[in-house]
């Protein structure tokens, strides 16, 4: 009796691939087109504007103006009193003490969350993080309270002294979670070399903590730069007014509001906080590209 073997099946033919399709999706492309358009108008529409004559800024949709007007920068520039420049000036130097202080005061405070242990840490940790619900209208009448007794009233040290107490919790925040995935054994390791807290942290904690602190570092000058409710209360003189103070000057409530300058020193406005976040930007991608490497 023979036994007969059967052959091994052969696989069946596999299922021809269907070939990805190549063609554009050009629905999408249309699409995302469009919402970019509609999302970058109002600028387009305030960039025209400041080249158009007052009559034509409201009478058209068309951002491109009909007739090119070239004096509302320069108009715009020497209208107030001091000139813009002054104002330009207040803006960076306010924005400069903030981000300093800013970045001094929530690194060594996230520092001492983040590596020291000291009683109480978890409580006023907790309290910390609790104060970014208050809201900051409830907090201005004792603020303000508190400024005119000093004498900070009319100077830009109600805004900047708060800077270097470390009051921004949630930069606090942000420093305190970076921290905490540097390794500690870099900590161990430079006090064994004989480094104390503040050599740690000069020397190994805030070199590494650089995407952090470049975050910080944008996004502080862009909320200083274009905080105007804070800037409106505690600087009343005109001299020591900032740029999104000056820029309510050309509206009038009687009527008599000069657009063609309000739009023409609006787009000039924009331009320190653009270079900032344009330089940065690059920086902030490297330290989080860095950041993922980590194990």
């Amino acid at each position: 009796m023979t036994i007969q073997l059967e052959s091994p099946s052969t696989p069946a033919p596999a299922r021809a691939r269907r070939p990805k399709s190549r063609r554009p999706r050009w629905g999408l492309h249309l699409f995302l087109i469009a919402t970019g358009v509609i999302m970058i108008y109002p600028l387009l529409w305030m960039l025209g504007g400041s080249f158009k004559p007052e009559n034509e800024i409201f009478s058209s949709i068309n951002p491109i103006p009909k007739d090119w007007v070239f004096t509302n920068y320069k108009d715009g520039w020497f209208a107030p009193t001091p000139d813009f420049g002054r104002f330009y000036l207040n803006s960076m130097l306010i924005c400069i003490l903030c981000v300093v202080g800013n970045v001094f005061a929530c690194a060594l405070t996230a520092y001492a969350f983040a590596r020291i242990e000291f009683r109480g840490k978890k409580l006023w940790f907790a309290i910390m993080m609790g104060t970014l619900m208050l809201p900051t209208h409830a907090l201005l009448i004792p603020q303000y309270v508190l400024f005119i007794n000093l004498g900070w009233v009319n100077t830009i040290l109600p805004l900047v002294v708060p800077k270097f107490l470390a009051t921004d919790a949630f930069f606090v925040f942000l420093m305190v979670q970076f921290i905490r995935g540097i390794p500690r054994s870099l900590d161990e390791a430079a006090t064994l070399d004989g480094c104390g807290p503040i050599r740690v942290f000069s020397k190994i904690i805030l070199p590494l903590s650089g995407p952090a602190i470049v975050t910080t570092v944008i996004f502080t000058f862009i909320w200083t730069y274009n905080d105007f409710f804070s800037q409106l209360i505690y600087l009343s003189s005109p001299t020591s007014a900032t740029v999104p103070v000056a820029l309510r000057s050309f509206v009038d409530s009687t009527g008599s509001s000069s657009y063609g300058q309000l739009l023409a020193m609006s787009a000039l406005s924009l331009l320190p906080t653009f270079i900032v976040f344009l330089v940065a930007q690059r920086r902030v991608v490297d330290g989080i590209a860095t950041a993922g490497l980590k194990g």
